[in-house]
């Protein structure tokens, strides 16, 4: 049996829930995994145990960066005031340690003895650290160079009270690693970066806009390597400053680069040292399980952006949690990028006081989304005035052989929109196989590519049982002057093929996504909701007819979150929706044939949709030998 969706099936709401209790507040829920590794990335003072932070925007990685700093950056025992002094080799002053709140106690007893109120012995008795030590050995005459008694205290953390947590979001090599100024004494001359001034805490980086700059990331590494060699050896020559090259500071700096997936793959492909770097990488994740404490998690979340807003009502907060769900494209997740929730709630306060209402109502959310709709619709509405005007050819009832409508997702900065599009197959003898003829005219990428191989291989592996497989099949997408890519039409792509094989028609009233392997097992595609309601949309635009609908994969039922107008046409019987576990059941669908089943004794019985296509195989091998 053809499974057709019930109204009940295809519903969301979050109506049940009451949400009166629910504090606010703007804790990260759905990531305990990232967390919990981060976390002990910020613990491990390792060499090497550097951060990368991967996640979407809005999905809370700098906040949860800082709230776990701060869980753990209150001890400052390990913290060291750090300055620049003079050295006989002008160019890599001497660097100096000492604790914290410690440098201008020396710079004071620096200065007695430039006055000669106190003996070296006095400040040797003082200081007995065997660096300053050796700086003191160095000081000439105070007569022949005052400048030398001068400290440049690069580093003052007396009064800290935690552990430096320096974010620097646009970073340049001068703001990262600081400069020299012209026209003083050499170790006077020194000003320092955010790297620096994070010694002993930690520095929060953008992860693309250092990776972008090939110098600042080898620069970055050269400095991590520094560090790192700094705090086991003192042979460690600096960077260069101008004339300056400045010791590197012997305290580790723990880098957290904040990024996204792409740029980690990026950095991980390009740099064999990277792992080495930054061992530690955890992720974000884009969803979470809608369970009630998540549930209430984001309720709380939006309650604190909203502390400002007309009061909220329950149905308001249903329905923003309806449009996580859509986020997510699954109706058991929320998403996890809660400043997006966060921007559709502001959006709807402003609808609630335009409306000149007390209370932020489900009425609101509705409308804020119904305008996002409205301002992103153009290239879908011109797409629909094409279909109604019949600039755009396609047929939304009938049969036809070769043809099947099949769904595309059409992306136009932040909205997506998905539109039908027509995929037509011509057969002949031959031995080319399937042509992509995208491919062929450069406008195929190549998972689309590796689709329609996976096709040529479902017909060996279903039909050519006893015979060659010996076609020629041009696979087209009309009237699409676009690149095409993924693999989300090969089901439709395969309908229209065995369809122009067995010259069978099929309805032009259903649409067809999906994707399916070599095996004939179907599998779930992305951009379910605006595909179908694309379809919807220039169903409605011709006129619904009672017949139309969509087929789908099975797996994708979860991912069904449609809009309110194509929830009810579905309740008036105007659209249905489809959902199959086999790809033979659509094909029943689409052609009213049946399969017929083969045993291992006799061919597909006569008369079913399969047998025909078996034929057609075998009557273009055939034709293929009598003109060979």
């Amino acid at each position: 049996m053809i499974r057709e969706l019930s109204p009940g099936e295809i519903a969301l709401s979050y109506s049940s829930y009451a949400f009166g209790s629910v504090d606010p507040g703007t804790r990260i829920i759905g990531q305990e995994r990232a967390i919990g590794l981060l976390a002990l990335g910020l613990r491990t003072d390792r060499i090497g145990y550097n951060i990368f932070l991967s996640g979407e925007d809005g999905s809370g990685r700098l906040t949860a960066v800082l709230e776990e700093i701060g869980r753990i950056s209150g001890d400052t025992s390990d913290l060291r005031d750090t300055a620049y002094a003079y050295s006989p080799d002008e160019a890599e002053p001497t660097v100096l340690l000492f604790p914290k709140g410690m440098a201008r106690k020396f710079q004071e007893d620096l200065s007695l003895l430039e006055r000669g109120q106190v003996s070296m012995d006095e400040i040797r008795a003082r200081w007995p650290d065997e660096r300053i030590g050796s700086f003191l050995s160095s000081l000439p005459p105070a007569e022949s160079n005052a400048d030398a008694y001068k400290l440049n205290i690069v580093i003052d953390r007396g009064a800290a009270a935690r552990r430096p947590a320096i974010i620097e979001t646009h970073p340049t090599h001068k703001s990262l690693f600081g400069f020299a100024e012209k026209d003083k004494a050499p170790h006077l001359s020194i000003r320092i970066g955010s790297y620096q001034a994070a010694a002993g805490g930690f520095l929060i980086l953008n992860a693309e806009e250092v990776a972008e700059d090939e110098e600042l990331w080898k620069t970055l590494k050269r400095y991590i390597e520094m560090t790192h060699r700094a705090l086991t050896s003192s042979g460690v020559r600096g960077e260069m400053m101008g004339a300056v090259r400045p010791l590197p500071i012997p305290l580790n700096t723990k880098v957290i680069l904040i990024g996204n997936e792409a740029t980690y793959d990026k950095l991980m492909e390009k740099d064999g040292k990277f792992i080495r770097y930054f061992r530690i990488a955890p992720e974000f994740d884009t969803t979470m399980d809608a369970c009630r404490e998540n549930i209430e998690g984001t309720v709380s979340y939006l309650k604190a952006v909203g502390a400002s807003f007309l009061p909220i009502a329950d149905s308001a907060f249903s329905e923003i949690l309806r449009h996580s769900s859509w986020i997510a494209e699954d109706r058991t997740k929320l998403s996890t990028e809660l400043s997006l929730l966060g921007d559709l709630l502001e959006e709807a306060n402003d609808e609630a006081i335009l409306s000149g209402k007390d209370m932020i109502e489900g009425s609101d959310v509705r409308k804020a989304l119904s305008d996002r709709d409205f301002y992103a619709a153009l290239s879908e509405e011109k797409i629909n005035s094409d279909i109604k005007r019949g600039d755009m050819v396609i047929a939304l009832d009938g049969m036809k052989v070769g043809i099947v409508n099949g769904l595309a997702v059409m992306d136009r900065g932040t909205s997506s929109f998905g539109t039908p599009a027509v995929i037509s197959v011509a057969v002949a003898p031959g031995n080319e196989g399937i042509v992509n003829i995208e491919h062929e005219a450069g406008l195929s990428g190549g998972i689309h590519d590796k689709g329609l191989l996976i096709l040529e291989g479902y017909l060996r592996h279903r039909y050519a049982k006893t015979f060659p497989l010996s076609i020629y099949a041009g696979i087209c997408f009309e009237q699409s002057y676009a690149e095409v890519d993924g693999d989300s039409a090969s089901l439709a792509e395969l309908y229209a093929l065995l369809s122009a094989i067995g010259e069978i028609p099929i309805r032009q009233d259903i649409a067809v996504t999906g994707s399916v392997s070599q095996m004939g097992a179907l599998q779930p595609v992305g951009g379910i909701n605006e595909k179908i309601e694309g379809f919807f949309e220039a169903c409605r635009t011709i006129g619904l007819t009672g017949y139309q609908g969509v087929i789908i994969p099975e797996q994708n039922i979860s991912s069904l979150i449609l809009s309110e107008d194509v929830e009810n046409a579905v309740k008036d019987g105007s659209f249905h929706i489809y959902a199959i576990s086999e790809l033979d059941e659509g094909m029943e669908l689409l052609s009213g044939m049946k399969k017929g089943t083969r045993d291992r004794r006799s061919p597909f019985p006569p008369g079913s949709f399969n047998r025909k296509v078996e034929d057609g195989l075998r009557e273009l091998w055939k034709y293929s030998q009598e003109k060979g």
